[in-house]
């Protein structure tokens, strides 16, 4: 056996050279003062290790921690990184630790960490290339290090549970790891296929659950600086309207008030854009926000102000009478005389909607930001934090290799790149360029929801031929929003209908628009399969059976199908009062379906008791985690639907706290059963979003064969569900 000799001076010149990333860990907002610094990465300590490659560092106890670059959201992003990376390393998962990567290391060396973005499921399904690749490297540069010190071949050294062995020589990664940090690989090795795992398909308790549960996990809006003033901002009621004037003097003598000053409006009209509007500066948020609500303030609300629920509604009922842009997904013949002429089959006709909804996270938006004359600190809760770096590079005016930007955990994101992605980041930089001094940014709950980026309002109308053997023989969709996912989940329907015509019509409105969790299907879930269900039940057949039939031959179709038969029991003859729902969507690239069971009494209260959960992503890295995502996932859904809704008056909206904007409360939350059934293809699915969208048309379908009653738009609250 080799015995490296390793000094706390030999670890600390490597990990310089290495050009390694400082371990900022989870206390990094409450000490930020002392721990920021214009290269944190060049002042390692020995408790950080070897930096092997950019991802990992080994320590001299063999503790080995994982930088991830992407936010943790309550989303598993701060355990699946380190597992994807551990499977290949082979070290000892007991001794993996994990913090964020360094959001100015990536810019600065040419997105040095691939991509930061933590969006679209995509964590896992397209992400695990690189950061496996990343594990298999550090891995295959140890083995080298042990063969190059015994003389033998790096094939004939193994790599298990962070211990090199060939033959009778044993060394631990430790004592290999500044040799490895030195090693060059001609080729780069392959990384495992899933019959290969050891670690990955098992389950295993996130990481950052302790530092939730103690109190120790910080978020941005925790984020507290020596010399920091706290800011309330305002803008436009209407967006895209313009600030006229305001009178500070009216509240310029009130305690802690420093100042009042106008955040100009951006050029662009992006979400992360900054709008018209006036922030007032005080020692507080708290007198920040009581000098703001005292203030004289006059709008100019612009012409968006005559938009309301009622005009958009009208708006779209013109569109829907009116020809649409044909998708590519249309196929047949002539389906219009189809349906002009169905020759004595059974035509079925629908419309439904939903309308605008908001992201409405825990955790408030907000930003703080440190500008000083050569270096930019920033702290939001965006889900990419490369994306908040270039915000605040870009409002500053500083160089991007100048700014900072340190990840924190956030408290719900649900799209939109996460709070810190909108006018917030830019609104704390300005401030903080104007004053010189560190400035807090938090939005007020009503300021949150007029100013976030939000899910847009889709409306569909659908007419289905309903053949002699009670299946569709043309099928017409023709969708209406403000956005082109208005059609998704309805024009790429799996449904084998010969003669299908899907069209698309965009409707213009003024409110800023952007991705909410399983974006485009999230809506239109409910939509397509509610209307699936009407077909089936046209046409006399189970509805669930329909769809088996409807899609035969589609293996990952089926697959979640046949086990949501097999498990859930599913029936439509239950007496009055109760119900089961069943649907079934696609949504990046994972099928899911599922089964809903709910009671609804004589007077109409809704009881939701059991959603079971079936998945087909065809690949699983931790069973357990997997579980939590479609729980929250359906939840998160089911609560949007069922109480939610963004109602619209004079261009603004007009429910935007907690008394008016419902949310599911804890004693309203069924039971989910999650079940998996996995294909192991070549295709990774994603896992955080695809339970949400089939969740509410299940539900919406039991409350059909509960009540008899057909739900075509929600919120489900809206809807009278007495029956006799």
């Amino acid at each position: 056996m080799t015995h490296l000799e390793v000094s706390r001076r030999t670890f600390v010149v490597t990990t310089a050279m290495a050009g390694g990333g400082m371990m900022l860990g989870f206390h990094m907002p409450a000490s930020a003062a002392t721990l920021v610094n214009k290269q944190p990465w060049l002042n390692p300590t020995d408790k950080e290790g070897v930096e092997v490659n950019a991802w990992l560092t080994i320590d001299p106890e063999g503790i080995v921690t994982i930088r991830v670059p992407h936010t943790e959201q309550g989303q598993g992003a701060l355990t699946s990184v380190p597992m994807m990376i551990a499977e290949e390393l082979h070290v000892d998962w007991k001794a993996v630790r994990a913090v964020f990567a360094d959001a100015n290391r990536h810019i600065r060396n040419n997105n040095e960490y691939v991509n930061m973005s933590t969006s679209g499921s995509n964590v896992v399904r397209s992400r695990h290339p690189h950061l496996m690749a990343a594990g298999a490297s550090a891995r295959e540069r140890l083995k080298q290090a042990a063969a190059t010190a015994w003389n033998v071949q790096r094939s004939d050294v193994t790599a298990k549970d962070s211990v090199l062995t060939s033959g009778t020589r044993r060394g631990t990664y430790a004592e290999f790891a500044t040799a490895a940090a030195a090693v060059k690989l001609d080729v780069e090795p392959k990384i495992k296929t899933p019959d290969q795992w050891w670690l990955l398909g098992t389950s295993v308790q996130r990481l950052d659950i302790p530092h939730k549960v103690n109190g120790a996990a910080a978020y941005s809006i925790d984020t507290r600086l020596p010399g920091m003033v706290y800011a309330n901002v305002v803008c436009c009621p209407v967006p895209w309207g313009k600030l006229k004037s305001f009178n500070f003097d009216a509240i310029k003598g009130r305690p802690g008030v420093i100042g009042a000053y106008e955040m100009k409006m951006g050029t662009g009209r992006g979400g992360a854009d900054m709008q018209s509007g006036v922030a007032v500066v005080a020692d507080s948020w708290f007198r920040a926000k009581t000098a703001l609500d005292l203030m004289p303030i006059e709008w100019d609300m612009g012409p968006s102000a005559a938009t309301s629920t009622a005009t958009l509604a009208a708006d779209a009922t013109r569109l829907l009478g009116l020809p649409g842009e044909a998708l590519g997904t249309s196929t047949g013949g002539d389906v219009f005389a189809m349906i002009a002429n169905p020759a004595g089959a059974k035509v079925v006709k629908a419309e439904y909607h939903r309308p605008y909804e908001t992201h409405f996270r825990m955790e408030p938006i907000n930003a703080t930001v440190s500008v000083t004359a050569d270096r930019v600190d920033v702290w939001t809760p965006s889900q990419d934090q490369s994306a908040a770096l270039q915000l605040a590079a870009s409002q500053s005016g500083m160089d991007p290799k100048n700014v900072y930007t340190h990840t924190t955990f956030i408290g719900g994101a649900f799209g939109g790149g996460g709070g810190g992605n909108t006018g917030v980041t830019r609104q704390a930089t300005e401030l903080s360029k104007l004053l010189g001094k560190p400035v807090k940014v938090v939005w007020t709950r009503e300021e949150d929801v007029r100013h976030d980026k939000q899910r847009s309002p889709h409306t569909t109308a659908f007419t289905a031929v309903i053949g002699a053997n009670g299946y569709p023989t043309a099928f017409f969709s023709r969708s209406v929003g403000p956005e082109t996912r208005s059609s998704s989940g309805i024009d790429n329907m799996p449904y084998k209908v010969a003669n299908r015509r899907h069209e698309r019509s965009l409707q213009a409105s003024h409110i800023p628009t952007a991705t909410h969790r399983a974006p485009g299907t999230n809506q239109n879930g409910m939509i397509m399969e509610g209307f699936v269900d009407e077909m089936a039940q046209a046409g006399g057949i189970n509805p669930l059976d329909w769809r088996l039939k409807m899609t035969e031959g589609m293996e990952d179709w089926q697959a979640v199908l046949k086990v949501l038969k097999e498990k859930s029991g599913f029936r439509t003859d239950l007496p009055r009062g109760e119900g089961m729902g069943v649907a079934v969507m696609e949504d990046h690239a994972s099928y899911c379906a599922a089964c809903a069971t709910v009671t609804v009494s004589r007077r109409g209260q809704l009881t939701v008791e059991k959603v079971m959960v079936v998945i087909n992503s065809q690949h699983v890295i931790n069973p357990l985690n997997c579980a939590e995502q479609l729980e929250g996932a359906a939840c998160w859904e089911l609560g949007t639907a069922w109480f939610a809704g963004l109602q619209l008056e004079k261009g603004q909206f007009t429910n935007t706290n907690i008394d008016t904007y419902q949310l599911m409360r804890i004693n309203q939350m069924p039971s989910v059963e999650v079940h998996f059934a996995l294909t192991k293809g070549g295709t990774w699915g994603g896992m955080g979003e695809p339970a949400g969208p089939p969740t509410p048309a299940a539900v919406a379908n039991a409350i059909f064969y509960a009540t008899g009653k057909r739900i075509r738009s929600t919120p489900f609250r809206s809807h009278d569900l007495s029956w006799a």
